[in-house]
């Protein structure tokens, strides 16, 4: 079955679906999106991704292409159309089509609106949450509003691509005092010798992980103490246990921090338990 899409209005063939040539977009990286995971024929934490992405249109000024409940209906609508069980469903919102010029086009502009589902390959899911993976450090370089979800990723995809050429899977962004911010596609975490969870503070320099907070909640439900705060890499490199999380890989055990093997050079105890229990904390919305 091939896949299909949602673009402004229209459920097309995967491999059919695009955008015009002026949308801002491709032009500007002048758009959102949000990503949700799907488990088990459900959309894990779909309201507080839904907030997120409001606040982000919000932040640069974006007209919301629908009300929410019409968005839900297209989200639900393409994750069946795609019989997506586990897996995951993207949602990007760009200012729209217009003349290219960096002024904001007629307030009247319609947005766009592009929605996919794709499956996960759980097995390789599980095998990566089992071997951990391996994490560099590199200097952060973004500019200061990554709290808002932009679709401008390309310091992300460089650091996510130097990653993968030095053998590892992710890259930590290490800003200029030293201190950890998060990941190119994650938010960063580390477990004190204690047991207390450490993860820097979302009020700037981070995004507010909708994943990140789900692990405080199943933290609170455990009665795991987390402390917001700053980490150094060397404090990471020092730490019982490391971790990352998003929505598409939820808890993932690090395992390595550039040459330093972390604990025993394997997931430890207490992120594997937040591993296998996260959606024991999760809102559920059933398709």
């Amino acid at each position: 079955m091939s896949r299909i899409a949602y673009v402004n209005g229209r459920y097309l063939p995967h491999k059919n679906a695009s955008v015009h040539i002026e949308d801002r977009g491709y032009q500007f990286a002048d758009g959102i999106y949000e990503v949700c995971e799907i488990h088990n024929s459900q959309i894990i934490d779909m309201g507080p991704h839904l907030d997120r992405l409001d606040r982000s249109l919000r932040e640069l000024r974006i007209n919301a292409p629908m009300q929410r409940a019409a968005l839900i209906r297209i989200l639900k609508e393409v994750i069946t159309l795609n019989r997506v069980t586990n897996g995951l469903v993207y949602i990007q919102i760009t200012r729209g089509v217009a003349p290219r010029d960096h002024y904001f086009p007629k307030s009247t502009t319609p947005s766009s609106l592009v929605v996919t589902a794709k499956h996960v390959n759980r097995k390789k899911w599980l095998e990566k949450g089992e071997q951990g993976i391996k994490v560099i450090t590199t200097p952060e370089n973004r500019w200061e509003r990554v709290d808002i979800k932009s679709v401008s990723l390309l310091p992300n995809v460089l650091a996510k691509q130097k990653a993968k050429e030095a053998g590892a899977n992710e890259a930590w962004f290490v800003d200029k005092d030293g201190f950890v911010t998060e990941g190119g596609s994650t938010n960063a975490w580390i477990v004190l010798n204690d047991g207390r969870l450490v993860t820097r503070p979302a009020e700037a320099g981070i995004l507010r992980g909708i994943t990140r907070a789900g692990v405080m909640k199943l933290a609170a439900k455990k009665a795991i103490t987390v402390e917001e705060r700053p980490f150094t890499v060397d404090e990471a490199k020092h730490a019982r246990e490391a971790f990352c999380s998003s929505a598409s890989g939820l808890v993932m055990p690090v395992t390595h921090i550039d040459d330093t093997i972390i604990g025993a050079g394997a997931p430890g105890e207490l992120t594997q338990e937040l591993r296998k229990t996260f959606h024991e904390a999760s809102e559920l919305t059933k398709l």
